[in-house]
């Protein structure tokens, strides 16, 4: 992708990755898929364990929620879970397209970086978190507020869905 992070329109590239968040109870690890043109997540999911599954299931929503057309780029780090022989073959039955960071060069995926540390730091750290399950609530109600309120510089200050919503409008895109 060579840090090429403004595709035309939606569903052309996407972007995914995994970040740990603690609680009292330990760890839970959240892989998120984002499309982006418009910032918004469009599939994410949690779990006590970092395995390929967690990613697998990510990009599943992901997929279920948009049916992108074939030829799709999906972008991530070169990670285990990502170059995991069945996180390949789902890439492959969605007919997308892989694309891989360098090694250790975390700003080829600078995007989704900066919507963990918005997450992590504009919310999650603000409150306790107690619990593995109060840690899902309160991803995913980040989640809703990222995607239908947060105000994005790059989508000219408008929420990811509102940035899809104009474009639906302009263009007649579904």
């Amino acid at each position: 992708m060579n840090q090429n992070f403004n595709p035309t329109g939606p569903n052309e590239v996407c972007a995914g990755d995994v970040t740990y968040c603690r609680t009292a109870e330990g760890w839970m690890y959240l892989a998120v898929v984002m499309d982006l043109y418009s910032r918004r997540i469009v599939g994410w999911h949690m779990d006590k364990r970092i395995t390929t599954d967690l990613v697998c299931k990510a990009l599943a929503k992901a997929y279920n929620l948009r049916q992108p057309p074939a030829g799709l780029v999906f972008h991530s780090d070169r990670g285990s879970q990502y170059t995991s022989k069945r996180f390949r073959k789902l890439l492959h039955s969605y007919k997308m397209r892989g694309s891989m960071g360098d090694v250790g060069a975390c700003w080829d995926n600078a995007v989704v970086e900066r919507f963990f540390g918005s997450l992590k730091h504009d919310w999650l750290y603000k409150v306790p978190q107690p619990t593995r399950e109060h840690m899902k609530a309160d991803v995913a109600a980040y989640m809703r507020y990222y995607n239908l309120e947060r105000l994005h510089t790059a989508n000219g200050d408008m929420s990811p869905v509102d940035y899809e919503n104009t474009l639906r409008k302009v263009s007649g895109f579904s």
